[in-house]
């Protein structure tokens, strides 16, 4: 989803994923797969095995261990572990003078917060060893698609960023003020604080991207009712209201366990502000996203597909997703925003590379 959102204007020297449904997937949507997609652990990968010297190079790590919903083992973690294999790779690089002129590592917030911060403070110690500064952003997919989905990009730099580049932006969100205040004096002083422009409004909803009710299998009157059952009296509140209305109204049903009186519940919580809420993995400790639609009178409850969840990723209908439904909504979930990736590489990537070599040139002729 990353080099989709980079958009055709990028080439892909060398691809690598552990999982193998989406390994496969990426075989289905990438003709050229064979030529650079390297299957496997990242451990098992050695500098070698990585051609010339990359513009760019992107880790999405597994981000269960810095999720909320995850076990929050940190960078020790076995799965965000990988983010270390990767790293052994761009420190082999180095080496041989073939450094990427840029780094970008995607997570989830954890990645700022966890284990008080000593992990970002870990990553951030690992960028400057290698010469480059960096920043991060903290970017809700819900900017661009009609999901909730905040994740922190951490770009990095070898050369100096034009002064366009750099000064305040709605994506430096407390979070990131925070981690940035946390850091050593020598790490704060490798700090860039990325200017990224909001983009326009979004102009689409969740309703907007879903099947036609006729085209998918909704629950029994039973199931729904078990659904509205377990509904917190604030939501049932907020639902009855709008069903008298009797307009039709779309929202997003995710189950949840909360603490009430000192005792854990299962709860339903649904939003129609017309967001889904944060797609995640069948297996990555929530339950499967639930749509809801309200009519007339009539409420009904079903469960969200694949396609759909690939929409909420910024995904085309061409995209070709895994037969199986759980497996898709895996891709689906554990994927990057297809859009968010875009507007970073239109916005800040590509004109930091572009500016670069011209930054060389000056600094020789000087």
């Amino acid at each position: 989803m990353a080099r989709l959102g980079l958009g055709e204007a990028w080439s892909c020297a060398f691809a690598n994923d552990f999982d193998p449904v989406k390994a496969e997937t990426y075989r289905r949507n990438f003709p050229d797969a064979a030529s650079h997609f390297r299957q496997g652990d990242v451990w098992a990968l050695s500098p070698s095995d990585l051609p010339g010297a990359a513009d760019l190079a992107w880790a999405s790590s597994p981000c269960q261990d810095f999720s909320l919903a995850g076990a929050r083992a940190g960078l020790a973690g076995g799965r965000s572990s990988a983010f270390f294999g990767f790293w052994r790779l761009v420190e082999g690089l180095a080496a041989e003078g073939r450094s990427p002129r840029a780094i970008v590592i995607e997570n989830v917030g954890g990645l700022l917060t966890s284990y008080g911060g000593r992990d970002f403070a870990a990553l951030a110690q690992a960028l400057a060893d290698q010469g480059y500064r960096f920043g991060a952003l903290e970017i809700d997919a819900a900017a661009f698609l009609p999901q909730s989905r905040p994740r922190v990009f951490v770009i990095a730099t070898r050369e100096p960023p034009p002064a366009r580049l750099v000064g305040a932006s709605p994506f430096h969100s407390r979070g990131v003020g925070a981690a940035y205040a946390a850091l050593a004096p020598d790490l704060t002083r490798r700090w860039i604080w990325w200017r990224l422009a909001a983009p326009a409004a979004r102009n689409s909803d969740l309703a907007a991207l879903l099947e036609p009710d006729a085209a998918v299998a909704w629950h029994a009157p039973e199931r729904t009712g078990r659904w509205l059952a377990l509904m917190a009296p604030l939501h049932r509140a907020r639902l009855e209201a709008i069903q008298a209305r009797g307009e039709r109204a779309v929202g997003a049903i995710y189950r949840r366990m909360r603490s009430e009186a000192g005792r854990k519940v299962q709860r339903a919580e649904v939003r129609f502000d017309g967001l889904a809420g944060c797609l995640r993995t069948p297996r990555g400790g929530s339950s499967r996203q639930v749509v809801l639609v309200t009519e007339g009178g009539r409420t009904r409850t079903r469960l969200l597909t694949p396609r759909e969840a690939a929409r909420l990723m910024g995904l085309p209908d061409s995209y070709r997703l895994p037969d199986a439904a759980t497996s898709a909504l895996h891709v689906a979930g554990d994927g990057v925003a297809a859009p968010v990736v875009r507007w970073l590489a239109g916005e800040l990537l590509e004109p930091l590379l572009a500016a670069a070599p011209l930054a060389r040139a000056a600094g020789a002729r000087g």
